[in-house]
Order: C-alpha cells, then structure tokens, then sequence
C-alpha cells in the first residue's frame, strides 16, 4: 500500500530530528528521480537548474515559470516513493500572498516540502529588504500550518558576493521567528562559517555542496551542526559533463571509448516504470 502525503511528511520531518546529517540529492525528472531512489537515498529534492538545463532554458527568475516548476515537481514526486521538497525559487512573486500561493500549490502536486529565497533576481538590488523577506515567509508558514509541508526559507546573500555572515544569520533568525521549519544560505563554502550559522540558529540548516568551492565531507558537515545536505544542479551538471566529453570523443579522436563507463541499458530499464501507454496514436 502506498504512503499517504502525511506519511511522507512524517518521515522527512523525522530525518530532520536524527542524529548526524543525511543526505538529499536532486533529481531533475522522473527518470532520475527513480535512479536515485534506488540507489537508496532517503528523501529528494528538486533542482530548478538541472530542470531548466533539461529542457534547454536558463535557470533564471524570468526563465521558468511556476507552473513549470510544479509540473516537474509532481512528476518527480509520482516517481518514488520517497519524501520530495521542492526548490520553489522565489516564491513566484514578490508579495506575501504569492508565496502563500506557491506553498498551497506545492502541497496540491504532492510535495512534503518546499524553499522560499530572498533573492529577487535584479543585479542592482539582488536581496529583498528584510522587512518584506520576513512577511514572505511568515505568509508561506501560514498557509502551510497544519499541512504536511516543510518549509524552508533561503537566505541568498552569498551566491549574489553578498559576503556577510552576520548579516545572513540575522536574516535567518528573523525567517526561524516567522514561522520556516529549516533554515539555508546556499553559497558558504567556508567550515567555520558554516560552523557558527549552525550554532547561531535553532533550526535545522540546509547546506549545498557541489557547487563552488572545497569539498567538505559529509562527517565535517554533520560534525559543524549540518543537518541536511543538497547538491543544487551539480548531479545534473555532472551528467552534462560526462555526455560533453563523450561528444568530444566521437568528434576529436574518431572514438567510442565513453561507452565503457555508460550505464547498462538493461540497468536503467530495471529502474524505471514499467507502465504502458494506453493510447500509442
């Protein structure tokens, strides 16, 4: 019998309250989703990178839009059976109300979780005033109370060279007051940085790896007070790299030697769905 949404939830809001860090990778469609799966990760996220790079758009504010977002969202959620939080960018609008919106959507496509940034995708002011961050999240709170939905909330500061520690972790205290169930700063790279941003806050802290940067371990992480750890677009950016240099293969050298380290066909097609179409015309 499958998992109700609350299940699910209860599951993903259990990870958050165990010892040590785990891990959740993000899938870009179904067809990942379901590989990683397999392979025995415990929860998922979505990358709105590796979604846009899929279907040959930029990841950026004014490149995808929510339905989008969501459609892939509920496709990846369909595909296993494992917990998905979803990577809601800004909420898909500026007001309050918007957010809200978003969460109430996110919660419809079979999602257990979500993040909400404070980045507004303008150069010249990349950061929202903390003020209208706040009400962002608190309204994204509200319409998740009593739902099973996990909120985080995205402090943005260090992927727009906004290098200020304090100021991130100010930001992030204000989104715990307002109501976020995990708190994020995509961006920080340093193990002491992300060492006194655990200790400052009172909420599970999400970081990124994968990106930029030195490799920090998972024990590092999980020994600094890391709770959760995402890997944003790089699984996908990986993918893309191992086919760009199976591309220049064949085209510089003549050659098909990328064919030893692919997958076995017989390997995917035992991860995927074996549903048929109904209708082929």
């Amino acid at each position: 019998m499958s998992e109700t949404q609350q299940e699910k939830y209860d599951r993903f809001a259990a990870l958050h309250r165990g010892e040590g860090a785990f891990i959740v990778p993000n899938p870009w469609d179904a067809g990942t989703a379901r590989v990683l799966t397999q392979m025995g990760f415990q929860a998922l996220a979505t990358t709105s990178a590796g979604y846009a790079f899929s279907v040959g758009k930029r990841d950026s504010f004014a490149g995808l839009s929510r339905q989008e977002i969501l459609d892939n969202a509920r496709e990846i959620a369909a595909a296993t059976h494992l917990p998905v939080t979803a990577d809601l960018e800004d909420g898909f609008g500026i007001m309050p109300e918007t957010c809200a919106e978003t969460v109430i959507l996110a919660i419809a496509a079979g999602l257990v979780g979500g993040s909400i940034e404070d980045a507004t995708g303008h150069g010249d002011a990349p950061i929202y005033e903390q003020a209208l961050a706040v009400d962002r999240i608190m309204a994204a709170a509200e319409a998740k109370r009593d739902k099973p939905f996990l909120l985080t909330a995205r402090a943005e500061n260090y992927l727009w060279d906004r290098h200020d520690l304090d100021d991130t972790i100010r930001r992030l205290q204000a989104y715990s007051a307002a109501g976020a169930d995990v708190l994020y700063a995509p961006g920080l790279t340093d193990l002491n940085d992300i060492r006194t941003l655990c200790a400052e806050l009172d909420r599970p802290v999400n970081v990124v790896m994968g990106l930029v940067g030195p490799s920090i371990s998972v024990a590092n992480l999980a020994e600094a007070g890391v709770k959760r750890i995402s890997v944003g677009g790089s699984f996908a950016r990986a993918a893309y790299g191992a086919m760009m240099r199976a591309a220049e293969e064949v085209l510089e050298q003549g050659t098909f030697n990328y064919a030893r380290d692919a997958v076995r066909d017989g390997a995917l097609s035992d991860m995927m769905s074996d549903s048929k179409a109904t209708n082929r015309t």
